[in-house]
């Protein structure tokens, strides 16, 4: 009989012998009534990758080589098949960063949620042009209109939602008291 075998890293033959690199040899093993069985064997082993380590940094999620979706940072061990059809080994130290792109209105001022990111307000009534040195986490809005942030953090970019700013430059009065007497009193008409 002669088989041909293809296998990763090793290969244990019938009659038990561990052979770590291709080969051509004959094995021998008792057949059902205890005489010598010869099996001619053409080996071929293929070895697997050696572990290789990347570190990537992305916005929200991940994909990694075998398809497994990350959404946090973590340390963790992928395996894929490399050309030969035997494990790779991928060591993968990701970050994973987020964007909060919320913002809070009071009054005038509007205030980037992400406290850790860079800023740049836009006024969204001409086209999300950037607004010319409003780059901190808040915003004074000297007139009317409609302002969003682009939000930087990280490998990350996002951008709020509009909020419309109303009322800049109504000034409230004083309410005035009117005191309102009447002579004689009672009065007649």
């Amino acid at each position: 009989t002669s088989i041909s075998p293809t296998v990763c890293d090793s290969y244990t033959s019938p009659s038990g012998t561990i052979y770590t690199a291709s080969a051509a040899f004959m094995d021998t093993i008792p057949n059902a009534v205890g005489c010598d069985s010869i099996i001619s064997i053409n080996l071929t082993v293929n070895n697997s990758t050696t572990t290789t380590s990347i570190s990537p940094t992305v916005c929200d999620s991940y994909t990694s080589p075998s398809g497994i979706v990350y959404t946090s940072s973590a340390n963790f061990i992928d395996t894929i098949p490399n050309v030969v059809g035997c494990d790779s080994i991928i060591s993968i130290n990701l970050t994973v960063d987020t964007v909060n792109n919320g913002v809070t209105q009071n009054g005038f001022t509007l205030t980037a949620n992400d406290a850790t990111a860079t800023y740049q307000w836009l006024d969204c009534s001409n086209g999300n042009t950037p607004i010319m040195g409003e780059t901190n986490q808040s915003f004074t809005a000297l007139m009317n209109g409609n302002y969003a942030v682009e939000i930087s953090n990280g490998a990350c970019v996002d951008t709020s939602a509009c909020i419309q700013v109303l009322g800049v430059g109504i000034v409230e009065q004083a309410q005035e008291v009117f005191d309102l007497k009447l002579f004689p009193n009672p009065a007649i008409n």
